[in-house]
């Protein structure tokens, strides 16, 4: 849970909201193929025997003084350029969280695990 205190009282906002909100961006942005499991999330999930394939996601997110830190691993399109997917991704990541959630995001990393045609 994220805690986003404001004139109008305290808000919390649980990681699975932040995750799906981040999931269904990235998603409708062009030249994303799809979302990769990291092979930690993989590891982690085989060490305690909780596989639930519908809740993984290549989504991490971190919180410090009240700001968000996401990281993102992705596959995209052949034949698309890779850094405007990328600033593409990350604008409208940034935008689409701050104006839903009022959070402000420190840093947004966008890991590209591979390509497909």
């Amino acid at each position: 849970m994220i805690t986003v205190e404001n004139y109008l009282g305290t808000t919390r906002i649980s990681r699975e909201y932040l995750v799906s909100l981040i999931s269904h961006t990235v998603s409708t942005c062009f030249g994303v193929v799809d979302i990769n499991i990291t092979e930690s999330e993989t590891l982690l999930h085989s060490l305690i025997r909780k596989v639930d394939f519908a809740r993984k996601s290549g989504v991490s997110l971190s919180a410090k003084d009240g700001k968000l830190a996401v990281t993102i691993h992705i596959t995209v399109l052949v034949g698309t350029n890779i850094k405007a997917v990328t600033d593409s991704l990350v604008h409208k990541i940034r935008y689409t969280v701050e104006e839903k959630t009022g959070l402000k995001i420190s840093r947004i990393s966008v890991f590209i695990d591979g390509i497909k045609d």
